[in-house]
């Protein structure tokens, strides 16, 4: 929705020029799941915002001046005063649904609410454990795997507790958006493994229909990028030299 080039910025990159017409501004990388997840409450909001995407390992210089700890994702609230901005997926996607409540993505009931963060929370044990293997690091521990099974059962069995297609219900919801970014990167693993690791249909056979659900929702459709995409781009990474751009040439 702008000239900002589409490649993304590293050290030495001269400072692009930004657009000063109050639209928000996403820093991003186009394969970090926690950017996808601040894209995804964007984009289900129908929130416009220009992206300008940022190499990670070679920084630019001039990044700092809009995320002082050079994270992404950080959103710049260009409309505001001092144009102040919020980094950390988490924190972000709250102030936006506080902000624009339609649709409506945490719960309205205080005590869901609180368990749904925690439900998040719970996410990071399987975030942990996957990490080596998705990012295909030779030094991954070799229960890897085992330990990111173990820790997804809590989340099989979640959905088959609640009873419902979502973990926000009959509608998609907050749960549903900030897990989706791993979701999708899962099935690379098929094309980066020895063994060519699939989900197991009949020990996670709800969290694959599930998948599969939310893999039509639209805010998630704008932001997919196909598994062998995600796999090329982690291949890259392991030979020393990480093509970000791979996601604008697919």
């Amino acid at each position: 929705m702008s000239s900002i080039p589409l490649k993304h910025f590293k050290k030495g990159s001269p400072k692009p020029d930004l657009p000063e017409d109050g639209v928000w501004r996403l820093f991003t990388m186009a394969f970090c799941p926690f950017v996808q997840r601040v894209r995804l409450v964007l984009d289900a909001k129908q929130i416009a915002y220009h992206k300008i995407f940022i190499d990670l390992i070679e920084k630019p210089e001039w990044y700092k001046e809009y995320s002082p700890l050079g994270k992404v994702p950080a959103l710049q609230l260009t409309n505001l005063k001092d144009q102040p901005t919020l980094i950390e997926s988490l924190v972000i996607a709250q102030f936006l649904d506080e902000q624009y409540p339609e649709p409506k993505l945490f719960p309205t009931d205080p005590l869901q609410n609180a368990q749904d963060k925690i439900l998040i929370e719970r996410f990071a044990p399987v975030v942990s454990a996957l990490y080596p293997v998705l990012t295909c690091n030779p030094n991954a521990p070799q229960d890897a795997l085992q330990n990111f099974e173990k820790a997804l059962n809590v989340f099989e069995q979640e959905l088959i507790s609640r009873g419902t297609p979502y973990f926000g219900g009959e509608k998609i919801g907050i749960v549903d958006y900030m897990i989706w970014p791993w979701f999708e990167r899962i099935p690379s693993l098929k094309y980066t493994t020895e063994q060519k690791y699939e989900l197991d249909a009949k020990r996670f056979g709800q969290l694959l229909k599930w998948r599969n659900l939310v893999a039509q929702d639209e805010a998630v459709k704008q932001s997919a990028q196909d598994p062998q995409v995600h796999a090329k781009f982690q291949l890259s990474k392991l030979e020393g030299k990480p093509n970000y751009d791979i996601a604008f040439n697919n």
